[in-house]
């Protein structure tokens, strides 16, 4: 039997038998958690390789928030972010796996040509269509996310009649959309999009129906971002307690890695590299027991 595993530039592989993790590098002045953090490249470049010594096999890269509110940065802008960045962790570590996240394909153009493997695009191709196209050329995987809204709106009012049949309807819909300009079926990542225009109870459906998206996907793999995100504030806050910030919500981020990896997750995007490593690994050690 063929053991899943993502093709990346370079003759290079990926192997999905077991999860991985994917630490987010956001060289914005505006992220909802580490916004300023790392938007000078020396720090950008520290950062990502101490999430590698901590276990982190993809290092996925953001020249553009897209927290709630979040104002537009053009390809320029991004470019100027990201590919200085990119081009220096690949100089350091020549195998590390990068993504670049972003919507744009003229971005996503100049980080695999700074050295990215993956393209993560939160529109799921609607935005730049473009993007589809490249990463059939360039032989890249993709993630293709679900959203409701933009960065700017989403947050507003969301609005679903069956928010887990429509985002996973809206899923495989993208899918063929990626596969119908060549992108190959298990070379299209998909991702529910936690946080991302949905409302608490929403995203607990979504975390609730993992097992059914990876099911659905089938030769595709699936991705769960829900890193420090407010809905995991608005169920751990306290009463007569102010809402934890987000770096407080380490805890209840792992316990969604868990959930996770039994649901057959096979690549989740965090803050905190080294507890989630640790949650995966604790809990494919039970599983192996099962």
């Amino acid at each position: 039997m063929n053991q899943p595993k993502l093709q990346l530039p370079n003759q290079r592989e990926m192997s999905l038998a077991k999860p991985l993790i994917m630490g987010i590098l956001n060289v914005t002045p505006d992220s909802f958690s580490d916004g300023g953090m790392h938007d000078d490249p020396l720090r950008a470049v520290s950062h990502a390789m101490h999430m590698v010594a901590d276990g982190a096999s993809i290092i996925d890269i953001g020249g553009e928030s897209t927290r709630p509110g979040a104002d537009r940065i053009d390809a320029e802008e991004q470019i100027r972010r990201t590919v200085p960045v990119i081009a220096k962790i690949r100089e350091q570590h020549t195998q590390v796996v990068i993504s670049i996240d972003t919507t744009l394909s003229e971005v996503a153009e100049a980080a695999l040509q700074a050295g990215a493997d993956i393209i993560n695009d939160v529109s799921a191709g609607e935005e730049d269509a473009r993007i589809l196209s490249l990463a059939a050329e360039r032989h890249v995987p993709i993630v293709l996310m679900h959203k409701q809204g933009t960065p700017a709106t989403m947050q507003e009012n969301p609005n679903y009649d069956d928010v887990v049949r429509q985002v996973f309807d809206y899923l495989l819909d993208r899918a063929k959309a990626a596969q119908s300009v060549g992108v190959p079926v298990s070379q299209i990542v998909l991702d529910p999009g936690i946080g991302f225009g949905k409302t608490v109870e929403h995203n607990m459906a979504l975390l609730a129906s993992l097992h059914q998206l990876v099911k659905l996907a089938g030769d595709s793999p699936v991705l769960l971002g829900t890193s420090r995100k407010s809905s995991l504030k608005a169920v751990c806050t306290m009463p007569d307690q102010p809402a934890p910030e987000p770096e407080e919500l380490l805890g209840a981020t792992c316990a969604t890695t868990a959930l996770g990896v039994q649901a057959g997750v096979k690549i989740f995007r965090v803050h905190d590299i080294l507890a989630n490593w640790q949650a995966m690994q604790v809990t494919l050690a039970i599983q192996s027991q099962a």
